[in-house]
């Protein structure tokens, strides 16, 4: 049948998305497992996720949880840490962590046919470590050196002052890394205490995605972490999210960078967890305000006023209360205005100027007609597994998402402005030259500033 090129095609609905089958285990040492069938390449991922993370850090010893998870493969048994690297490297592994403030994320992504040896390797990592004072030394110097780097990174600078200016003391108030007084004082002793207690089967999940059936992948992972015993001191203790947040102020705060060109901006504060029924209304919320290029505070801030090259919102999402804020590296002289102009959208979309249905359009097919590129990959899907386990959502969560933020109408999205996004609340950090800007920042409404040494 010939084309009709008079005319653009209709546009028919959106296909539905299935998300593949998640088949629940649990090994005899408590280890929860995940596994999921997944045919497209010959290649097998696993994420193994520990409760904690860096919001698992005693006080004093921040950087604690981090450190630990970097001495994982520098050796294992008679295995030195290049013994590690090149058992990885011989079978075409890729291994990766990450820290965040919930849970310690491993990941191990490697060819079907290695998939025994690979699991078997990290398994006597993760588990046995060797922990050795020198390797312990050199890493600790790495983690130092990368501090002092971050202290000339503006964005670093002021991603570390603002979850301090927010959160406080609470556990969630410093970055993975921890703070160089932090990691002066500890020691590889410490270190191995923190493994034993922090790094057991029952705090742990592990997802295994792969083109083998669920029984086979399940027998994969008992091979390698059945022998993971629960033998160290119990770890249990109030997790970060079970923690309350202090309520502090709303402040403005400056590190001051002496002859800066650009102003270093975050506008917040503490709004919601990951796990709020409000969460698609959220979303939607944030890309019509500030989620992405055609969002308002964009627009605003870069097309109409010539601030800077880009301004972005969005949350920080945490089992426990998340920041909402604001990014942003302004030209200096504007930074005043940049911050009024982004306090009055964060006014306006609480019902002042509700969005209007062409920004209703634009942030749900942001969110849903490219969703299914999440999933294209076995480590994409296993580290979705691994979320849904971390936020203790439904198996059916990733299915039921496109319905959910197709169904939120335009009050939903008010509603939820009005609870989590207030102004009157947001604190104000700005890294630049406060002699350049300090007149300008009166007539905010703020009162005097609170200025934090360049370290804080």
């Amino acid at each position: 049948m010939p084309a009709d090129r008079s005319r653009l095609p209709e546009v028919g609905p959106d296909p539905p998305f299935r998300f593949p089958a998640i088949v629940r285990h649990r090994l005899a040492n408590g280890l929860d497992v995940r596994t999921i069938e997944h045919h497209t390449v010959p290649v097998v991922s696993c994420v193994l996720q520990i409760q904690g993370g860096a919001g698992g850090d005693p006080p004093g010893e921040e950087g604690l949880a981090a450190i630990t998870a970097d001495m994982v493969d520098e050796g294992t048994g008679h295995l030195s840490a290049i013994d590690v690297s090149e058992g990885f490297a011989r079978l075409g592994a890729e291994y990766d962590v990450e820290v965040g403030p919930d849970a310690t994320l491993f990941s191990l992504t490697v060819l079907s046919r290695f998939a025994e040896r690979g699991l078997s390797l990290l398994a006597d990592i993760l588990a046995r470590p060797s922990l050795r004072g020198h390797d312990f030394e050199r890493v600790r110097k790495l983690r130092l050196d990368r501090l002092r780097q971050l202290k000339d990174l503006p964005p670093a600078v002021a991603e570390r002052a603002f979850l301090r200016l927010v959160y406080g003391d609470h556990p969630y108030g410093h970055l993975p890394i921890g703070t160089e007084a932090a990691l002066r004082a500890c020691r590889v002793e410490r270190v191995a205490e923190f493994h034993a207690a922090a790094f057991s089967p029952a705090r742990a999940t592990l997802v295994l995605a792969g083109p083998l059936a669920h029984e086979t992948l399940r027998a994969l992972v008992a091979a390698a972490f059945s022998r993971w015993a629960d033998d160290g001191p119990d770890g249990a203790a109030a997790t970060a999210a079970a923690i309350d947040p202090p309520t502090l102020p709303r402040r403005l705060a400056i590190v001051p960078r002496a002859g800066a060109a650009q102003s270093e901006l975050r506008i917040g504060h503490l709004s919601a967890r990951r796990n709020t029924p409000d969460y698609a209304a959220l979303l939607l919320m944030n890309a019509v305000l500030g989620g992405q290029f055609v969002s308002r505070i964009n627009l605003r801030l870069r097309e109409e006023k010539g601030y800077t090259y880009g301004a972005r919102t969005g949350f920080d999402w945490r089992r426990g209360p998340a920041p909402f804020a604001l990014q942003a590296s302004v030209h200096t002289a504007a930074t005043a205005d940049a911050i009024r102009d982004t306090l009055a959208e964060f006014d306006a979309i609480r019902g002042a100027r509700p969005p209007s249905d062409e920004e209703m359009a634009l942030a749900r097919a942001s969110l849903t007609r490219g969703y299914p590129r999440n999933f294209e990959t076995a480590e994409q899907v296993a580290r979705s597994v691994a979320q849904l386990a971390l936020y203790d959502l439904p198996d059916s969560y990733f299915q039921e998402f496109v319905p959910r933020v197709n169904a939120v109408e335009r009050s939903d999205v008010v509603r939820a402005a009005e609870r989590y996004v207030d102004a009157a609340r947001a604190t104000t950090l700005i890294v630049g030259d406060y002699q350049a800007i300090g007149e300008s920042l009166p007539p905010l409404g703020y009162g005097e500033p609170q200025i934090l040494p360049p370290d804080e």
